[in-house]
């Protein structure tokens, strides 16, 4: 049943709008409910305001222990029974944490809406927080961070950018944190932790899927009416100032054989249309095989094994990165010079009008591929009205892209892309062995 409910979720596929209702509940709960009768599937979704930007400096990785840590159980779901209720019920379920938000999710067939709309409000009202739980989930995130970061090839990337990219924002540590950090933790800092962020006035429940909104209105009543409304949180804001000179930096990695360069720049919160702007930009120069960059050095010149660039954006800043790795005699500085000309161009030069309708396209199909199932469109009616405070994006984002301008494009690059407002990261091997 579950592979069945997973089929016909990535089965929904459609470009047309996508119509909701929304509402809050008297503790502050804000409430998305999305009927699409095409398939007997209902999703059940929680988002978080609360991600690594608000934890402790010295309790770095909090936020990401939680996402482990509230599938633990709660007072009326046993320890361990979270993912056989699930199962047995033919139903998927998983989360995800970032910078910014914590994300809870369950597909069901839509017979079983209620017990979604349950398990989800189980989490929120009384989880259970014990040293046993915690101890667990300790171990799990460590051997998390083994595998993905630690003994992965390239896996402190994103770590090392972040570190010099970010001197006062929370930005500057990954969502995983520090072990050290985790260890030290008591239990009370975690039942803490809990309290402050996981409540119904910091968070948007999102149902999508086959609905009587009706009868959902009561269910979501029902289970999260009377949930007590948390403290009222003042998010802090971090300023970083702006980077004037270049920032030069090494990383060594002892999991790789071929180094690699790195270039980063600080980019402004992906709300604003300058965001946007250097989304184009970076699909322009990396997106894809076509993409100019690729194009360039590993096609025509074959002076790289891998070149790309993303924009990795977030509530607050975000940041464009450009990375390669050499190939044969060719060096980090090689490669950067061949970048750099690439950006002078795109800085200087208005791009084609082949390639504007390019990027155009592509974006269009991002935008209609991103609603095109329901996991998909909960995610989104719950991001957009979390950190963007414009849920209607979910139906016009695709016409602020079309109105970028080419000549946009060039006065953005010159605005953000600068040699002075930079990170230049040597990604190198190292013969140390990784600490685990």
């Amino acid at each position: 049943m579950a592979l069945s409910a997973a089929l016909l979720l990535g089965g929904i596929a459609s470009a047309q709008k996508v119509d909701f209702e929304e509402y809050t509940l008297d503790n502050g709960l804000h409430v998305i409910l999305h009927n699409d009768s095409s398939a007997p599937v209902v999703v059940t979704s929680v988002m978080y305001h609360v991600g690594a930007k608000d934890e402790n400096p010295e309790r770095t990785g909090f936020a990401h222990f939680f996402e482990h840590l509230l599938f633990e159980g709660t007072e009326n779901i046993k320890r361990g029974e979270w993912f056989k209720i699930v199962s047995s019920n033919g139903g998927v379920n998983n989360a995800n944490t970032s910078d910014d938000r914590t994300y809870y999710y369950e597909v069901f067939p839509s017979n079983n809406l209620e017990l979604g709309l349950w398990m989800e409000s189980e989490r929120m009202l009384h989880p259970v927080i014990n040293q046993i739980g915690v101890d667990t989930q300790n171990e799990v995130v460590k051997e998390e961070k083994r595998m993905r970061m630690d003994n992965q090839p390239y896996g402190n990337f994103l770590t090392a950018v972040k570190e010099n990219m970010f001197k006062n924002h929370p930005y500057r540590w990954m969502p995983i944190g520090s072990m050290a950090h985790l260890d030290a933790a008591t239990l009370e800092e975690f039942q803490a932790f809990n309290k402050k962020f996981y409540t119904p006035n910091n968070a948007v429940l999102v149902v999508a899927g086959q609905i009587d909104i009706a009868q959902t209105k009561e269910w979501v009543q029902k289970y999260f009416g009377a949930i007590k409304r948390g403290e009222e949180l003042k998010k802090q804001t971090f300023v970083e100032e702006p980077i004037t000179q270049t920032i030069k930096a090494t990383y060594q990695d002892p999991n790789i054989q071929i180094p690699a360069i790195v270039t980063s720049y600080r980019t402004p919160s992906m709300k604003t249309r300058d965001a946007r702007v250097l989304d184009l930009i970076s699909s322009y120069l990396s997106g894809g095989k076509s993409s100019k960059l690729y194009k360039k050095i590993v096609d025509e010149k074959k002076m790289a094994l891998e070149i790309g660039a993303f924009g990795f954006n977030q509530e607050d800043y975000g940041m464009y990165i450009i990375y390669g790795l050499p190939m044969g005699n060719f060096t980090l500085a090689d490669l950067q010079k061949e970048i750099d000309e690439e950006v002078v161009k795109i800085q200087t030069e208005l791009i084609s009008e082949k390639d504007y309708q390019k990027l155009q396209n592509t974006f269009e199909n991002r935008f209609v591929n991103a609603n095109s199932n329901l996991e998909g469109i909960a995610e989104n009616l719950a991001t957009y009205h979390l950190l963007y405070g414009d849920i209607n994006l979910i139906n016009n984002e695709i016409e602020l892209y079309h109105s970028i301008t080419r000549e946009e494009i060039r006065e953005v690059a010159k605005k953000y892309l600068n040699p002075n407002q930079r990170l230049i990261l040597d990604y190198v091997p190292s013969t140390e062995k990784a600490q685990n």
